[in-house]
Protein backbone atom coordinates (compact mmCIF):
# COMPACT_ATOMS: atom_id res chain seq x y z
CA UNK A 1 0.00 0.00 0.00
CA UNK A 2 1.11 3.60 -1.18
CA UNK A 3 1.85 6.06 2.09
CA UNK A 4 0.74 9.33 0.26
CA UNK A 5 3.40 12.52 1.60
CA UNK A 6 1.77 14.57 4.28
CA UNK A 7 0.57 18.03 3.44
CA UNK A 8 -0.16 21.11 5.80
CA UNK A 9 -0.83 24.34 5.10
CA UNK A 10 0.48 27.63 7.30
CA UNK A 11 -1.75 30.70 6.68
CA UNK A 12 0.54 33.65 7.56
CA UNK A 13 -0.77 37.24 8.17
CA UNK A 14 -4.42 36.88 8.74
CA UNK A 15 -6.38 39.39 9.76
CA UNK A 16 -10.20 38.49 11.54
CA UNK A 17 -11.77 41.47 10.17
CA UNK A 18 -10.21 41.67 6.61
CA UNK A 19 -8.98 37.81 6.04
CA UNK A 20 -11.85 35.74 6.75
CA UNK A 21 -13.32 34.73 3.82
CA UNK A 22 -10.21 34.72 2.06
CA UNK A 23 -8.41 32.32 4.86
CA UNK A 24 -11.97 30.18 4.88
CA UNK A 25 -11.14 29.57 1.47
CA UNK A 26 -7.23 28.88 1.95
CA UNK A 27 -8.56 25.68 3.87
CA UNK A 28 -11.66 24.67 1.91
CA UNK A 29 -9.24 24.87 -1.27
CA UNK A 30 -6.58 22.99 1.24
CA UNK A 31 -8.99 20.12 2.07
CA UNK A 32 -10.28 19.52 -1.30
CA UNK A 33 -7.45 19.01 -2.79
CA UNK A 34 -5.44 16.56 -0.50
CA UNK A 35 -3.82 18.82 1.89
CA UNK A 36 -4.67 16.88 5.78
CA UNK A 37 -5.16 20.45 7.65
CA UNK A 38 -4.48 24.48 7.61
CA UNK A 39 -2.22 26.06 10.56
CA UNK A 40 -3.33 29.21 11.21
CA UNK A 41 -0.50 30.97 12.58
CA UNK A 42 -0.30 33.46 15.41
CA UNK A 43 -3.75 34.44 15.80
CA UNK A 44 -7.56 32.24 16.19
CA UNK A 45 -10.50 32.85 14.57
CA UNK A 46 -13.64 31.10 15.99
CA UNK A 47 -15.58 31.67 12.64
CA UNK A 48 -12.72 30.57 10.15
CA UNK A 49 -12.56 27.55 12.49
CA UNK A 50 -16.07 26.95 13.10
CA UNK A 51 -16.92 26.93 8.96
CA UNK A 52 -13.99 24.68 8.06
CA UNK A 53 -14.80 22.38 10.98
CA UNK A 54 -18.47 21.99 9.80
CA UNK A 55 -17.12 21.46 6.45
CA UNK A 56 -15.51 18.60 7.62
CA UNK A 57 -18.85 16.61 9.54
CA UNK A 58 -20.31 16.81 6.39
CA UNK A 59 -18.17 15.90 3.97
CA UNK A 60 -16.09 13.79 5.65
CA UNK A 61 -12.48 13.18 6.31
CA UNK A 62 -9.70 14.10 8.60
CA UNK A 63 -8.87 17.53 8.07
CA UNK A 64 -7.67 19.55 10.97
CA UNK A 65 -7.61 22.98 11.70
CA UNK A 66 -4.99 24.48 14.35
CA UNK A 67 -5.00 28.45 15.40
CA UNK A 68 -2.49 30.98 16.94
CA UNK A 69 0.22 28.63 16.39
CA UNK A 70 3.62 30.88 16.31
CA UNK A 71 4.61 30.69 12.77
CA UNK A 72 8.33 30.42 13.68
CA UNK A 73 7.89 27.51 15.61
CA UNK A 74 5.83 25.60 12.82
CA UNK A 75 8.27 26.14 10.43
CA UNK A 76 11.34 25.00 12.85
CA UNK A 77 8.98 21.82 14.31
CA UNK A 78 8.22 20.78 10.39
CA UNK A 79 11.72 21.00 9.27
CA UNK A 80 13.03 19.29 12.41
CA UNK A 81 10.55 15.85 12.03
CA UNK A 82 12.10 16.41 8.04
CA UNK A 83 9.79 17.92 6.46
CA UNK A 84 9.92 20.12 3.30
CA UNK A 85 8.79 23.87 3.89
CA UNK A 86 7.40 25.57 0.40
CA UNK A 87 6.94 29.19 0.18
CA UNK A 88 4.35 30.16 -2.37
CA UNK A 89 4.99 33.93 -3.81
CA UNK A 90 5.59 35.54 -6.74
CA UNK A 91 9.29 35.97 -6.33
CA UNK A 92 9.82 31.94 -6.68
CA UNK A 93 11.53 29.53 -8.95
CA UNK A 94 8.70 28.15 -11.23
CA UNK A 95 6.86 25.30 -9.65
CA UNK A 96 7.23 22.98 -12.84
CA UNK A 97 10.75 22.72 -11.88
CA UNK A 98 9.84 22.39 -8.15
CA UNK A 99 7.41 19.68 -7.82
CA UNK A 100 9.90 16.80 -8.55
CA UNK A 101 12.31 17.49 -6.51
CA UNK A 102 9.94 17.39 -3.56
CA UNK A 103 7.07 14.85 -4.92
CA UNK A 104 6.71 12.12 -2.06
CA UNK A 105 8.25 14.29 0.37
CA UNK A 106 6.00 15.44 3.56
CA UNK A 107 5.27 19.40 2.85
CA UNK A 108 4.43 22.63 4.17
CA UNK A 109 3.04 24.73 2.47
CA UNK A 110 3.60 28.79 3.31
CA UNK A 111 0.46 30.67 2.44
CA UNK A 112 0.72 34.61 2.94
CA UNK A 113 -1.96 37.26 3.49
CA UNK A 114 -1.06 40.65 1.98
CA UNK A 115 2.50 41.17 3.49
CA UNK A 116 4.60 37.99 4.81
CA UNK A 117 7.68 38.43 6.78
CA UNK A 118 10.83 38.71 4.77
CA UNK A 119 12.36 36.24 6.83
CA UNK A 120 9.81 33.32 5.43
CA UNK A 121 11.95 33.28 2.26
CA UNK A 122 15.48 32.19 3.88
CA UNK A 123 13.65 29.68 6.19
CA UNK A 124 11.78 28.14 3.43
CA UNK A 125 13.63 25.32 1.25
CA UNK A 126 11.94 26.22 -1.54
CA UNK A 127 10.44 29.62 -2.89
CA UNK A 128 7.54 28.51 -5.41
CA UNK A 129 5.90 30.88 -7.86
CA UNK A 130 2.85 30.45 -9.84
CA UNK A 131 3.32 32.19 -13.00
CA UNK A 132 4.57 35.52 -13.07
CA UNK A 133 1.22 37.09 -13.01
CA UNK A 134 -0.58 38.75 -9.88
CA UNK A 135 -3.35 36.26 -8.78
CA UNK A 136 -4.51 35.19 -5.14
CA UNK A 137 -3.01 33.37 -2.93
CA UNK A 138 -6.23 30.53 -3.27
CA UNK A 139 -5.25 30.05 -7.34
CA UNK A 140 -1.68 29.40 -6.56
CA UNK A 141 -2.49 27.13 -3.53
CA UNK A 142 -5.06 25.09 -6.12
CA UNK A 143 -2.41 24.85 -8.58
CA UNK A 144 0.55 24.03 -6.66
CA UNK A 145 -1.64 21.37 -4.68
CA UNK A 146 -2.26 19.82 -8.03
CA UNK A 147 1.22 19.41 -9.42
CA UNK A 148 2.48 17.77 -6.21
CA UNK A 149 -0.08 15.50 -6.38
CA UNK A 150 -0.38 14.76 -9.87
CA UNK A 151 -4.23 14.77 -10.08
CA UNK A 152 -4.83 11.66 -8.15
CA UNK A 153 -6.32 14.56 -5.23
CA UNK A 154 -9.18 14.63 -7.24
CA UNK A 155 -9.47 11.04 -6.40
CA UNK A 156 -9.41 11.22 -2.83
CA UNK A 157 -12.33 9.38 -0.41
CA UNK A 158 -13.46 11.50 2.20
CA UNK A 159 -15.04 8.56 5.06
CA UNK A 160 -17.54 9.49 7.03
CA UNK A 161 -19.10 12.17 5.08
CA UNK A 162 -22.94 12.84 5.53
CA UNK A 163 -23.03 14.84 2.04
CA UNK A 164 -21.65 13.45 -1.33
CA UNK A 165 -22.13 14.93 -4.67
CA UNK A 166 -22.02 11.58 -7.36
CA UNK A 167 -20.40 12.13 -10.40
CA UNK A 168 -22.24 12.10 -13.58
CA UNK A 169 -21.55 8.64 -14.99
CA UNK A 170 -21.25 7.39 -11.53
CA UNK A 171 -25.26 8.49 -10.79
CA UNK A 172 -26.57 7.49 -14.39
CA UNK A 173 -23.86 4.01 -14.26
CA UNK A 174 -23.54 5.60 -17.91
CA UNK A 175 -21.36 5.01 -20.58
CA UNK A 176 -20.10 7.89 -23.03
CA UNK A 177 -22.69 7.71 -25.41
CA UNK A 178 -25.49 7.04 -22.68
CA UNK A 179 -23.70 10.62 -21.03
CA UNK A 180 -24.15 12.65 -24.03
CA UNK A 181 -27.67 11.78 -24.66
CA UNK A 182 -28.60 12.78 -21.25
CA UNK A 183 -26.80 16.45 -21.89
CA UNK A 184 -28.92 16.56 -25.13
CA UNK A 185 -31.75 15.32 -23.57
CA UNK A 186 -30.72 18.18 -20.63
CA UNK A 187 -30.29 20.62 -23.64
CA UNK A 188 -33.60 20.30 -25.61
CA UNK A 189 -35.69 20.65 -22.29
CA UNK A 190 -34.07 23.83 -21.51
CA UNK A 191 -36.74 26.42 -23.39
CA UNK A 192 -39.24 24.40 -21.63
CA UNK A 193 -38.01 25.35 -18.22
CA UNK A 194 -37.06 28.75 -19.48
CA UNK A 195 -41.02 29.41 -19.83
CA UNK A 196 -42.14 28.21 -16.95
CA UNK A 197 -39.85 30.06 -14.94
CA UNK A 198 -41.39 32.73 -16.54
CA UNK A 199 -45.09 31.85 -16.45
Amino acid sequence: MKIMPKVVVLRLGHRPQHDRRLSTHVGLTARALGADGLILADVGDKRVEETLHKVVRNWGGDFFVHTRVPWRRAVKEWRSNGGIVVHLTMHGDPVDGIVPKIRGKDVLVVVGAEKVPREIYGLADFNVAIGNQPHSEVSALAIFLDRFFGGSELKKKFPGAKLAIPQRCQRLNCSPQADHHHRAKRFRAAPRNIRQKGE
